[in-house]
């Protein structure tokens, strides 16, 4: 059976006059990008995350220690807490239950209203989570278990159905949240297992003895499905069904993370350094209860800072990470001259805030009671508190981390003088290419075609594989807006690569001052001469290779230009398919069989010439297919690469945009990187996923 209520924390005052109201519900379903950011893929698991961040409030504050979310058929996703369940009682302002106040207003919540509210410190500090996920559902049930009664009441399009009932006694506690995201609002309510797999193990880590489970129930049959409809059963993980299914458990705290994110890594010192100070019961004072850090180094260039503010990860960082960078610059700087690391000669010798940066793994958390964060989607802390109170806390305990640990210290501190003498490496070498200003008065590459317009919105790059589809490229674009930069091979693998050895390959400095922005400390995206940067290679493995080599240029030193979606990559056509004076460009394997049909299709596959003949059996008079198979874009003439590739009003380009930026790290460093046996476990892993054309 389900787990009741911990018994770790004595239950505070929480009931209707713990909830506070602001204002009310109607512009989310007219603005809904305002509340949640996007109505895409974004939005739709944003829905998960704000309901999800009501049960991990209540494990923060001690109240829960279990949260399950699980996906069910027909689109539903159900959030499960064994916290003290929402109230249920009539509030006093609204007439109306606390429920259905909570479901049903803007900024309604037991989180204002300081210490006689139901939360210390909470991540749903704007209070319009649960009632926004509530307006953008068609249906949206919400189930509580509270003082031995087990309550119950649905919505239809953030509207209830009918007031709070009481279904029966329950020795249960908890809160049940099952929704169904509204179709008529975003663009695709096809969830990411995968993705909310990452997002949930990543919460794990930030509260010590959580224990989270993730099911996917989307494939069930009818006679298990039942299952799902037994009433005042808390956890659907207890009835044993068989599915995809995550559980997450760990007492290290951030500690864990790092050593997590540092799996495939070689690392430069031993130990883990970890502080935590503060907490519920000891704050560090009244505008920050708890500061926590870990970090640790690795033989890596680039940094890696994930950062959290009551447990809602900021990926815009904000003040708390402004205050970690200012200790962690200052603490190893007093470090090195104290014992002696600089050259006597140099009396300016220090460490840059970039130098200490490189190759660390960190992970910032921050505990505030009245949080301030940029936005709705709490990208950026904007608390100020937080720089002062973490600089502080961390500075102390890395200082005596660094005395008490000298190995650990010393490997550091060499890592960070290797930096400092490749930062200066790296700037010689980039300085006599591309001198801050420099852009403007030099040549373009030879070998780009450039476009005849010199507004950028309306400009098109495509980087192109090899001098013939180059060539038919250039031949068959529009001059007006689309220029041609062929790329000759492969371009080197930059994900260990600094920039002065970037620059010293032809193909990456063309590319460079083809875009138009710099590189490194001068990049600057308002120069930026495209806003489209198509990738078109060849639909073989040598082209998926070269598209992985330039994603990884991007990604390490052109992020705001995958962030700001400026990348995109081509789909050309895998079949060229004519019958009479009849032409039909295929894609995929299953358009092609839409055309020809599949038997036909499969008559005569292997042809020398990669053209086949194929008769329709079906018609009364014979006719003939020809079926030509591209293998690469050199393949096209001009005509074709426009027709297929180029053209804007058929072709098909895909937008590269990055869903989870750590796993995406992840994923480059393994692939990308220099740990073979890692590589090898994910190829092996994965193969099953992958598209191979032999």
């Amino acid at each position: 059976m389900p787990a009741k209520k911990p018994a770790t924390k004595k239950a505070e005052h929480y009931d209707a006059s713990s909830i506070s109201v602001l204002e009310g519900l109607d512009p989310v379903r007219k603005r809904p990008g305002m509340y949640i950011g996007t109505t895409g893929p974004d939005g739709l698991h944003h829905l998960i995350w704000e309901v999800f961040d009501n049960s991990r409030d209540e494990a923060m504050g001690g109240y829960a220690d279990r949260v399950e979310v699980a996906l069910l058929p027909d689109g539903y996703v159900r959030v499960v807490d064994n916290g003290r369940g929402i109230p249920v009682d009539v509030h006093k302002q609204t007439k109306v239950s606390a429920l259905e106040t909570i479901l049903c207003t803007l900024h309604a919540g037991g989180k204002f209203g300081g210490a006689d509210s139901g939360y210390k410190v909470s991540g749903g500090l704007h209070g319009v989570g649960v009632s926004v996920v509530n307006a953008l559902s068609t249906h949206l049930i919400a189930e509580i278990h509270r003082d031995g009664g087990y309550y119950m009441q649905e919505y239809n399009i953030g509207k209830p159905k009918a007031k709070v009932k009481k279904v029966g006694p329950s020795k249960l506690q908890g809160t049940i949240i099952t929704f169904q995201a509204d179709p008529t609002i975003f663009s695709s309510t096809e969830y990411d297992f995968k993705r909310i797999v990452s997002h949930l193990r990543q919460q794990s880590y930030l509260v010590k003895g959580m224990r989270i489970e993730v099911l996917d129930l989307r494939g069930l049959d009818e006679v298990t499905q039942k299952k799902l409809d037994l009433r005042g059963v808390q956890y659907l993980t207890d009835l044993g069904m068989e599915c995809p299914q995550m559980h997450f458990y760990f007492e290290g705290g951030l500690r864990s993370l790092v050593a997590f994110n540092n799996q495939h890594q070689k690392l430069i010192h031993k130990n883990i350094f970890y502080v935590e100070k503060g907490g519920p019961d000891e704050p560090l004072d009244s505008k920050v209860q708890s500061v926590e850090v870990a970090l640790q180094y690795v033989d890596d260039i680039s940094p890696r800072i994930s950062a959290f503010a009551n447990d809602i990860y900021n990926p815009e960082q904000g003040t708390h990470v402004t205050g970690f960078k200012t200790a962690l610059t200052r603490t190893l700087n007093n470090y090195a001259k104290k014992g002696n690391f600089f050259s006597v000669k140099d009396k300016d010798a220090g460490f840059t805030g970039d130098d200490v940066l490189e190759g660390i793994t960190a992970v910032i958390s921050v505990k505030m009671p009245d949080i301030q964060f940029e936005g709705q989607t709490k990208a950026k802390l904007g608390s100020m508190e937080a720089r002062g109170a973490v600089e502080n806390v961390f500075g102390d305990a890395f200082a005596t981390f660094l005395e008490e640990n000298p190995d650990d210290a010393k490997a550091i501190v060499n890592k960070v003088i290797i930096a400092v003498k490749a930062r200066k490496a790296a700037k010689a070498a980039k300085d006599s290419v591309l001198r801050k200003g420099a852009l403007e008065g030099m040549s373009l590459p030879g070998k780009l075609a450039d476009c005849q317009s010199k507004h950028a919105e309306d400009s098109e790059l495509f980087i192109v594989e090899g001098d013939s589809a180059g060539g038919s490229a250039k031949m068959g674009r529009d001059r007006k807006t689309q220029a041609i930069l062929p790329l000759r091979g492969k371009i080197l693998n930059v994900e260990r690569a600094r920039i002065d050895k970037m620059l010293a390959s032809e193909q990456i400095k063309n590319l460079v001052i083809a875009l138009g922005t710099a590189i490194g400390d001068v990049f600057d995206i308002e120069k930026l001469r495209y806003h489209k940067i198509i990738i078109a290679t060849d639909a073989d493995v040598d082209g998926a290779h070269i598209r992985t080599l330039l994603l990884t240029l991007f990604y390490r030193y052109f992020r705001p230009l995958l962030d700001d979606g400026y990348i995109y990559i081509a789909q050309p056509p895998l079949y060229k398919i004519q019958k009479g004076k009849e032409t039909w460009y295929a894609y995929t394997d299953q358009e092609k069989f839409a055309i020809v049909g599949e038997e036909d299709s499969a008559e005569g596959e292997e042809v020398e010439d990669e053209s086949e003949e194929v008769t329709d059996t079906a018609a009364k008079k014979p006719t003939k297919f020809r079926i030509q198979r591209y293998k690469g874009l050199g393949e096209m003439n001009a005509e074709e690469l426009w027709e297929t590739t180029m053209n804007p009003e058929h072709r098909l380009l895909k937008q590269v945009n990055i869903e989870d930026g750590q796993e995406a790290d992840k994923v480059f460093d393994v692939l990308m990187g220099t740990d073979v046996t890692s590589r090898k476990s994910f190829i092996q892993n994965n193969a099953h996923m992958a598209t191979l054309d032999i």
